[in-house]
């Protein structure tokens, strides 16, 4: 139906700390990470983007508020891209944090983890995924099924919106890498997503723009079959 680029944050003064940031109020994109937010308005020069989708931390709003204004978009704001609930690891230091037992269970069956006083990554998968479908219906409807639109979030959030992309279980979700301000790709269909990107840096996105369409009355959709044999990279 639609492509959606998933953008994370750009650097933090948390993630220079090694501190778990989560969702403590007023963390900050540092000079890195601003810099980072100011190119993704460069890169992205050629894609139409029909929408922007944000989680309500600041760092996030800092990041697509360059790309924001370049295209003259408001952000719609999304409560379940945001971080996840860390409960009381919330702040603590990844290097104490280590050393719980929990982190284990996060590292090597995170299906499982719930977070003292917070959420669980299974919840959190659940809720972000079923936003990123909520959004990707509408924007295809309000704007046609090729649509391109971005939503930025963080590095947890979007390896579980890759992952169930991926038709693969939550459990593997550490395998993926999500770095700051990379973009990850998927083209939403009928049936099934199909995953074009992750964890890309800083690549050429002229793919990401949809062909002219041919004339007819609207727009096709994207189809959901495979090609059989490989795509040829055209």
């Amino acid at each position: 139906m639609t492509t959606l680029i998933l953008l994370r944050h750009g650097r933090s003064s948390a993630n220079v700390a090694g501190v778990l940031a989560g969702r403590t109020p007023g963390v900050e994109l540092d000079e890195k990470g601003r810099e980072q937010a100011e190119k993704v308005v460069e890169r992205l020069a050629g894609v139409p983007i029909s929408e922007i989708v944000c989680s309500p931390m600041l760092r996030c709003e800092q990041t697509v508020a360059p790309l924001a204004k370049d295209r003259g978009l408001t952000p719609v704001i999304e409560d379940d891209l945001a971080e996840v609930d860390y409960g009381s690891w919330t702040g603590g230091e990844l290097k104490n944090l280590s050393k719980e037992p929990l982190w284990k269970v996060v590292q090597a069956h995170p299906s499982a983890a719930v977070f003292p006083d917070g959420e669980g990554l299974a919840g959190m998968q659940a809720r972000a995924v079923a936003a990123v479908r909520r959004h990707d219906v509408r924007i295809a409807a309000e704007h046609g099924p090729r649509a391109v639109w971005l939503a930025c979030s963080h590095g947890d959030v979007i390896k579980a919106v890759l992952a169930d992309a991926l038709a693969s279980h939550l459990d593997n979700f550490q395998r993926i890498m999500v770095d700051t301000c990379s973009i990850s790709v998927i083209h939403y269909t009928e049936t099934r997503p199909f995953v074009e990107r992750v964890n890309d840096p800083g690549g050429d996105v002229a793919g990401l723009i949809p062909p002219k369409p041919k004339r007819r009355r609207k727009p096709a959709a994207r189809s959901s079959d495979a090609v059989v044999g490989g795509a040829t990279g055209a």
